[in-house]
């Protein structure tokens, strides 16, 4: 079998990897289908991103689909060979204190697919067959492309974000940075209630993602802060901030225009920000991060699979995977590219 191994900045491979041996709780998988995230660019272009970096080969990838070809003896009466799933990339260990609180997102001994953050490296899901827990496994509706299925896992991201602020409807609503998953939180944003979304990128490509996506209007970076003055009255207009970007120039682009309890999730990483305490503190604003997921991928893959969300206008590119390099290039361009999906087939 082949998979997509990253060496260090810039040289990724196809190689030879071994399948491992399916146990009785688990599935073969034929991966079908691929999305570039975030985090496999800063792997691919700088070899990793804050303290993490790549010490030994690893594969890439973790938002995937595939469809089932081998099943364990222990699972034959769950997802039968043939069946198209969605793969969860969390194996949070499900014994740890924060694992029985319900947080497996912080769980103590987390095997996220994809990662360099333990050593040896967690290998990632880029790769002809892969052999998954049933747990990991998520069923799709058939009308789903690959790409879109894909896509589930960092749909679960924006509704982990989502959740986060707590209710949003009615709420006015801001999301600054409109890459992939700023424009899947405009999505799940706007199926919350939001009364009305505003998105704010430097990209225009982005920019339009957001708006098909449901933002109800999109402001260009470059025309900040002008642009956002007029939300500045009476103390502000949002109730909600997204910040997705990770810059810091962002948050204090729009702080001004945050009401007074505003909550603010902080999604995007872009290394330590400076934080204006003083507005905060007269403002009382409320900072939330938002980290991962766990249960909101089920129902990332129920909104897809019920065409309650369309995802569609986030695919920008799709290649084969064999065009990898050529692909991961285009991704890291937001002037070319909002998500990029690799065709394992």
């Amino acid at each position: 079998m082949q998979a997509l191994v990253i060496h260090a900045p810039k040289d990724l491979r196809i190689e030879e990897v071994e399948t491992p041996s399916r146990e009785a709780d688990q599935l073969t998988v034929r991966v079908l289908a691929g999305g570039i995230c975030g985090s496999d660019l800063h792997y691919f272009n700088h070899g990793g991103f804050g303290t993490v970096r790549i010490s030994e080969p690893m594969v890439l990838g973790h938002e995937v689909c595939g469809i089932v070809t081998g099943v364990g003896a222990g699972a034959e009466n769950d997802i039968p060979v043939g069946t198209r799933v969605a793969i969860s990339p969390s194996r949070p260990c499900s014994r740890c204190r924060y694992c029985q609180q319900g947080l497996q997102n912080h769980c103590l001994d987390m095997r996220f697919y994809g990662s360099a953050m333990r050593t040896p490296h967690v290998q990632g899901a880029f790769r002809q067959e892969i052999v998954i827990d049933c747990a990991q496994a998520h069923v799709v509706s058939g009308s789903l492309s690959s790409g879109e299925i894909a896509l589930a896992e960092p749909f679960s991201v924006a509704l982990h974000a989502v959740r986060r602020a707590g209710p949003l409807l009615g709420k006015q609503v801001l999301v600054t940075g409109c890459g992939p998953i700023g424009a899947l939180i405009v999505a799940a944003a706007r199926r919350a209630g939001a009364a009305h979304i505003v998105a704010v990128d430097a990209s225009a490509l982005r920019l339009e993602a957001a708006r098909r996506l449901g933002a109800d209007e999109v402001i260009s970076l470059a025309s900040l802060p002008g642009a956002m003055t007029r939300f500045g009255a009476e103390k502000g207009t949002f109730d909600v901030l997204f910040e997705a970007s990770g810059s810091a120039a962002a948050l204090r682009g729009v702080i001004d225009a945050l009401r007074p309890r505003c909550v603010v999730v902080q999604v995007g990483l872009g290394g330590d920000v400076s934080l204006p305490m003083n507005v905060i503190v007269a403002k009382e604003l409320e900072l939330r991060g938002a980290f991962r997921f766990h249960e909101e991928f089920a129902m990332a893959v129920e909104l897809l699979s019920k065409g309650l969300v369309d995802v569609k206008p986030l695919i920008s590119d799709a290649f084969s995977w064999r065009d990898a390099t050529l692909a991961f290039n285009i991704a890291s361009d937001p002037e070319k590219a909002v998500k990029v999906i690799l065709d394992f087939q």
